[in-house]
Formats: C-alpha cells, sequence, structure tokens
C-alpha cells in the first residue's frame, strides 16, 4: 500500500511506516499542486499539515484513498462531508499537541501582560527606559477568559491556575451540567461577559461559519480596557482590520495573533507595523515534543487504517 505525505513529519515516524508501506515524503509538495494531484492517483493514504488542500479536485485524482492523516487538529482544509461521502478515514493528532499550544499562550501572557521584553536595542544602545517599563502588570489575581473550553483551553486553564491567575471559559456546546466545569478550574461565562471581564482572552475554537468573524469591532470594543488577546485558534475569527484598530486606538493593550484568515500573511496587511502586536508563523503548536507526538500518533493511526482496509 501507498502512503504520500506533502507536508513536514518527524524522521522517525517516516521510517516507522517505511518498513511497512510505499511511502512518497516530500514536505514541499503541497507547493506543487499538480505535483500533488499526480502523486495521490495511486495513493491508499494522505497525510497533511494545514496547508494541503483535500478538496473535491484532489479526492478525484485520489481514487484508491482510504485514509487522510492530519498532522494536527484543524480540519477546515479538509473536505469533511466529501471523505465521508466516499468513506475515507481522518484523523486528526488530537491532544498531541495541546501541551505546546497552552504553554505558548501562557508564555505570551506573561509577556504582554509585563511588557518589558520590546527594549533590547534601546538598552544595548545606552538608553535606559526604567521608568517607562516600571508598570508592568502581574498574572496574580488577572482574570483569564478562555473561549473554547475543549482539551487545549482546559490546559491552559491549569496552567493559569497554578499562576493563581482566576479563569472564566465560554462554549456555547457544553451544557452548565457538564463535567468539565466540575473540575473547578474555570467558572463559565456567556461570550460577551466574558470579554467584559478578562484581563487576558485565549481563543480555542474552530473556524465554522458561525465562529467566522466572532470577534468583530463591536466585540472587541466591548472587552475590558487594557485587556490583551491571543489567538492559537484559526484565523478568520478575529476581524485583522479591527484589530488593528484597536490597538493602535489603545483599547487593547496588546495581541498575539499566530494563526491568520490567509496564510502566509501578506505583506502590507492590517496587521502591519501595529503597536503591541505579536505575530508568530502558525507554530503555537510546534515544538520538538509536539512534532515527535503528532507524527507518532499519526503514522499509527494511518498505518491501522490501512492494516484494516
Amino acid at each position: 500500500m501507498r502512503i504520500v505525505i506533502s507536508e513536514f513529519m518527524d524522521s522517525p515516524a517516516v521510517d516507522t511506516l517505511r518498513a511497512d508501506f510505499d511511502v512518497q515524503y516530500e514536505p514541499d509538495l503541497v507547493d506543487r499542486r499538480e505535483d500533488l494531484l499526480r502523486a495521490v492517483q495511486s495513493a491508499d493514504a494522505l497525510i497533511v499539515r494545514n496547508r494541503t488542500r483535500v478538496d473535491a479536485p484532489l479526492l478525484a485524482a485520489a481514487p484508491k484513498l482510504k485514509a487522510v492523516g492530519r498532522l494536527g487538529v484543524g480540519l477546515d482544509n479538509i473536505d469533511m462531508p466529501a471523505c465521508a461521502a466516499r468513506h475515507i478515514d481522518v484523523f486528526p493528532a488530537t491532544g498531541a499537541n495541546a501541551r505546546s499550544v497552552a504553554e505558548y499562550v501562557i508564555a505570551t501572557v506573561l509577556l504582554l501582560l509585563r511588557g518589558a521584553y520590546h527594549a533590547s536595542a534601546q538598552v544595548a544602545a545606552g538608553d535606559w527606559p526604567r521608568n517607562a517599563l516600571s508598570n508592568g502588570r502581574e498574572a496574580n489575581q488577572r482574570v483569564l477568559g478562555i473561549v473554547g473550553y475543549g482539551g487545549i483551553g482546559r490546559l491552559v486553564a491549569r496552567l493559569a491556575r497554578g499562576l493563581d491567575m482566576r479563569v472564566i471559559a465560554s462554549d456555547p456546546i457544553l451544557t452548565a451540567e457538564d463535567p468539565a466545569w466540575r473540575e473547578g478550574l474555570a467558572d463559565r461565562a456567556e461570550l460577551d461577559d466574558l470579554l467584559r471581564q478578562a484581563d487576558a482572552v485565549t481563543l480555542h475554537i474552530p473556524l465554522t461559519d458561525e465562529t467566522r468573524g466572532l470577534l468583530n469591532a463591536e466585540r472587541l470594543a466591548g472587552m475590558k480596557d487594557g485587556a490583551i488577546l491571543i489567538n492559537t485558534a484559526r484565523g478568520g475569527i478575529i476581524d485583522e482590520a479591527a484589530l488593528a484598530n484597536a490597538l493602535r486606538s489603545g483599547k487593547l493593550a496588546g495581541a498575539a495573533i499566530d494563526v491568520f484568515d490567509k496564510e502566509p500573511l501578506a505583506a502590507g496587511s492590517a496587521l502591519a507595523d501595529v503597536p503591541n502586536l505579536i505575530l508568530t508563523p502558525h507554530i503555537a503548536g510546534l515544538t520538538e515534543e509536539a512534532n515527535t507526538r503528532v507524527s507518532d500518533m499519526t503514522a499509527q493511526r494511518v498505518a491501522h487504517a490501512l492494516r484494516a482496509n
């Protein structure tokens, strides 16, 4: 059986698959669409990250496809109804990069609250902006608002509680009786109430028709003055132009954005040259440890599916 891997995967996991399957591993195949369509013609399985579009043309080009492995958790690049119609199993690496994302969130919360880590060039040049950097904020007793209280959101809550933060969370899928709330890590709140109360807000929800543009200009205006915002979920959930305006006006004190409506982020976008804004290239879930966990889980699940067929 043949497996095509179109984006980066940890080498030991690739080698494990090669022991039992014919593997075509080309991490730049995602950028060569015609080559990718030719490659999947004889593929029994395809392994992707978030950039490979598993859409109708690709599925039409892959008549033998039985499984799609997703090196991550988001599924918005995969046509799930079309896969279901073809009885193609889709395997996300659920939970494998949760720790990496959660630590990214906590690190950026601390960095943005303190606001003291952007002066290296000034200090090295002989300036001494001590007074300007003496009014940073502690995480202790600050309110962290988590939008989306799944596995990653709950891990963020656990780490935040270790910093003595108060945690509130919003998740329309979880009823008030859901066992998640009985853990006592976070208090349940409606989204707009959460935005009004939270000193820091972090997003952990999928991109759907309901969540696209969820944090628009109106909702950003309803956030607590001086709050910070972190998005490691999906681009498109935040109105990027409205976020830029909220940062420039001082309504928000800072933001860290790891995901964008269009990736890579285009030069000259609305988020260019915005103060107190950290931009990272969709790497919150990527660490040495997470890459190993994600790759191993995906390899195991795809191999099991192929052997079962």
